[in-house]
């Protein structure tokens, strides 16, 4: 391969991963333009809150519970080697809430949620109901897009902040249950050690966590070629884009707020 195909092999790539951010960007600007001008379809919203919100709280409360329990494992398991087992429950504490319970609800979401908007709008846009809904003057990102958007990002802190309760929770189950921890003395040290800002900073992650899940579901389901196999592209395509946005935008947000 000659160099000038060795850099073209590289380039093609990028380019289109600059384009993706690209139209990304784009469609969000236009999500929250939409979103203070009227109309609004409340029956819609309401049908998103469930989806996104309620139906989503076993999968949220499962992962969030296992993982607790294990990241109490761990911490006592590794700190045993430094005679350090005594900070399991801040260890836990801080890292559900900083980091693991925002993250894993964000992928549950784009596991979930993601993939379940994508091909309802991809569906929707094959049997051409979307085209249906453009010729009866409603405008498909108002009535599909909007709604969903406000509902993911109003949502998924709510989720997070479950998590978070779950996630302590089954650390101190596996604490005093498990590795002989006292229970008065394990809650006391979770609350002492947690701090207003890591809550916060939590919710924060959850509200973009959900922008994020949401609109790449809805975009890539408007951008879905036709047929069966465009549905599972797109589908495939939305959860693969959200759950990396997802990862990088926690590594932004947590440089911002906690970066030196």
């Amino acid at each position: 391969m000659t160099p000038a195909g060795a850099l073209a092999g590289i380039g093609r790539p990028v380019l289109a991963a600059l384009a993706s951010l690209g139209r990304i960007a784009i469609y969000a600007a236009q999500t929250i333009t939409h979103l203070v001008r009227p109309p609004f379809y409340p029956r819609e919203f309401l049908t998103a809150l469930m989806q996104v919100g309620w139906l989503s709280l076993p999968v949220v409360g499962l992962t969030a519970l296992f993982t607790g329990g294990a990241l109490a494992l761990q911490i006592y398991a590794g700190g045993q080697r430094f005679s350090a087992e005594a900070v399991v429950p801040q260890i836990v504490a801080i890292g559900m809430v900083r980091e693991l319970g925002p993250v894993l609800v964000g992928l549950m979401i784009a596991a979930r949620v993601t993939s379940s908007i994508a091909a309802e709008i991809a569906t929707m846009k094959v049997t051409e109901q979307i085209d249906a809904l453009v010729t009866l003057s409603t405008n498909p990102m108002k009535y599909l897009t909007v709604p969903r958007v406000l509902a993911g990002f109003l949502c998924v802190p709510l989720l997070v902040a479950i998590g978070d309760i779950i996630g302590i929770m089954g650390g101190f189950a596996v604490g005093t249950g498990q590795l002989g921890f006292n229970r008065a003395s394990y809650i006391q040290n979770t609350v002492n050690f947690l701090e207003g800002s890591d809550i916060i900073t939590s919710l924060i992650k959850g509200a973009v966590f959900g922008f994020i899940a949401t609109v790449i579901g809805c975009l890539y389901g408007m951008q879905s070629g036709r047929g069966a196999q465009g549905v599972g592209a797109a589908t495939k395509n939305a959860v693969a884009t959200a759950a990396i946005l997802i990862l990088a935008a926690n590594f932004i947000l947590t440089s911002v707020m906690f970066g030196q």
